[in-house]
């Protein structure tokens, strides 16, 4: 009963109050509506999926949304970003997407629109909206080296007006941190690469320096588990505008919103991605994966080593596979043994700076039960460091970048090697009619020494003819290729050059180039270079990109290691890593762009980032 009679006093306690109120504690049709509304349609969603905080939505408000233009409005002398946005797009978020937000400020956002709602219209222009945003919440590495996060400040030393509303994704590697990453190792088989699961950063700049987007990974990764966590790579744009990469056991595609389309782990029969997702133009995916357990010829059961592509579906089904040990030479030496053992990838270790491997190390590696990610020979160890891979439609082929071999490979569905860029040296008869002959411009054919591993301009002479050494990202350029011809871009990041370390890690370069193989002719001609005149200031021992972009018709550098070097003496590493971004329109000697990042991480590679891609109409 009195259970009964508190009950009714606390009913008539309410309605004392007002219904009003009541309801907006809840009730029939639930709780009051009452977030801030700014402008004529809905509230302002900061950050909606939780993993682009530099993001928004501008909630529709019931209406329908069409005839859309954001425009975020630059800080002083800053970088305008104006995009229209697909009515497909906005039925997606649920209102106007709001991407390049200043972090740490109150931003200013200006909107036009059509809204209707029962047959009526009504056009809003210029309507402005004010966001404030947080800072940018990316880890440090802990390295000493890092003195901001992502970096201390950026150094815009040119920009043309061509490319003044560029924007570009980074992505960089600071590597083993904060006692998280690199503490789990592959067994039952041994090998693989499983302690490269180290943290990562991708953000994006404008042509400012500024900061207008990032990806917030830790909410991304669990450490405490090992097939949730490890290093992000081989980003690229789709053309629907959302983003690919993989990290450690698994493969993802998110947008610009942070909306998810896909976050698999791997099949099962593969592990540790690194490098590369491809997304194929018959709509698969190519990933640079290892195989989670192969025998060896001597009975051995290991976990390899960046050598295995796969290709999957949109729905994960694994396709086809193109186990590089069966394929190629995992035994041919002569490159490996010429590497600078203390920058091999990102396992920097100065104090194996300038030392190289010989013959009995190898074959007392081989002998021996050491596998994983060490630079050897044989299926278990790292003898191919495959770093790119890119798919040619015209002949259903795929095109490697195999780091520690120093060449690009082509590949076809029946994995039968179709030819090969780099030097004749070290391979065996299986492969001597698939080693391009280099040209000049003309097509006389250039002699090279030494088993075609010394040609003319291989000691940074002015002009000639050099292949890649250690290089990253051999991507066909699609628009300029054909059945016959086909471009590929490159970044030679020169350790090895000739297939031997220089007197002076001095001497040391890298260059972008490019090569057009004349695919009838098996002969290969290099139409364009840069980094010579850099010298060793340029150099990026590691990672890097070059790659062409349409929109342009420009090429796009990222020395992402530009200023690491080595005291052979001490064994320690001097100087830091100044990552620099370089844009050059087709042809040219001397960028358009050139921005140089100070007081970061070492990068991995970056890209421009189109916003029509992203916001605009779907297909």
């Amino acid at each position: 009963m009195k259970k009964i009679l508190s009950s009714a006093l606390v009913a008539g306690l309410l309605l004392s109050v007002g219904v009003t109120n009541a309801l907006a504690m809840g009730g029939p049709s639930g709780a009051k509506v009452d977030w801030e509304i700014q402008g004529k349609i809905g509230s302002i969603k900061i950050n909606p999926y939780n993993l682009a905080p530099l993001t928004a939505v501008i909630m529709d408000g019931g209406y329908n949304l069409s005839d859309i233009e954001v425009t975020i409005v630059p800080k002083e002398n800053g970088q305008t970003i104006k995009y229209k946005v697909g009515e497909k797009r906005a039925k997606t978020y649920g209102g106007i997407p709001i991407f390049g937000l200043y972090p740490n400020y109150l931003n200013t956002v200006k909107v036009s629109y059509t809204k209707e709602s029962f047959g009526k219209k009504e056009s809003v222009k210029d309507e402005e909206y004010k966001i404030v945003t947080g800072g940018v919440n990316l880890q440090p590495s802990g390295y000493t080296t890092q003195r901001g996060v992502p970096f201390e400040k950026v150094n815009v030393l040119k920009v043309d007006d061509e490319f003044k509303n560029r924007l570009y994704l980074v992505n960089n590697a600071p590597g083993k941190s904060l006692g998280k990453s690199s503490n789990s190792v592959w067994n039952n088989p041994a090998g693989g690469a499983m302690e490269w699961d180290e943290e990562s950063s991708a953000f994006i700049v404008d042509t400012k320096g500024e900061i207008r987007w990032f990806f917030d990974n830790a909410k991304l990764m669990d450490w405490h588990n090992i097939y949730n966590r490890g290093l992000m790579m081989g980003f690229h744009q789709n053309d629907d505008g959302s983003l690919t990469w993989g990290f450690g056991q698994r493969y993802v595609k998110y947008d610009l919103m942070g909306k998810e389309s896909f976050n698999r782990q791997l099949p099962l029969g593969y592990i540790d991605f690194s490098h590369a997702m491809d997304d194929m133009q018959n709509g698969n995916y190519l990933l640079r994966v290892a195989s989670a357990n192969t025998l060896r010829p001597d009975g051995k059961n290991v976990r390899t080593v960046r050598d295995v592509i796969v290709e999957v579906n949109q729905d994960g089904d694994v396709i086809d596979e193109w186990k590089l040990f069966e394929i190629l030479d995992p035994y041919r030496s002569d490159v490996i043994k010429a590497l600078d053992q203390g920058a091999v990838c990102l396992n920097i270790d100065a104090s194996m700076a300038g030392k190289t491997l010989s013959d009995e190390d190898l074959a007392k590696m081989d002998a021996s039960d050491n596998f994983g990610d060490i630079a050897g020979t044989g299926i278990g160890r790292n003898w191919a460091h495959v770093n790119s891979v890119d798919y040619d439609p015209t002949d259903d082929s795929i095109i490697i970048s195999s780091r520690h071999q120093s060449a690009i490979i082509k590949i076809g569905r029946d994995k039968k090697v179709k030819w090969i860029i780099g030097a004749h040296k070290g391979w065996n008869d299986k492969f001597k009619d698939k080693l391009l002959q280099p040209v000049d411009n003309k097509g006389n054919k250039i002699v090279c020494e030494d088993g075609y591993s010394k040609c003319p301009g291989y000691e940074n002479e002015k002009g000639g003819f050099d292949w890649t050494w250690t290089q990253h990202t051999a991507w066909r350029i699609d628009e300029k290729s054909d059945k016959r011809y086909v471009y590929v871009t490159a970044f030679d990041n020169g350790d090895a050059r000739g297939i031997e370390q220089p007197a002076l890690p001095t001497m040391k370069y890298s260059r972008a180039v490019i090569y057009k193989v004349d695919q009838e002719k098996m002969t290969v001609e290099q139409i364009w270079e840069y980094g010579k005149n850099r010298g060793n200031e340029w150099y990026s021992p590691v990672t890097s990109l070059t790659e062409y972009h349409g929109d342009t018709d420009s090429i796009v550098v990222y020395s992402a290691t530009a200023g690491m070097s080595f005291d052979l003496n001490a064994g320690v590493s001097v100087g830091e890593p100044k990552p620099e971004i370089d844009e050059f329109k087709w042809g040219a000697s001397e960028p358009s762009v050139q921005i140089q990042f100070i007081g970061s991480d070492a990068g991995y590679q970056a890209m421009p980032i189109s916003l029509e891609k992203a916001f605009g109409k779907t297909k």
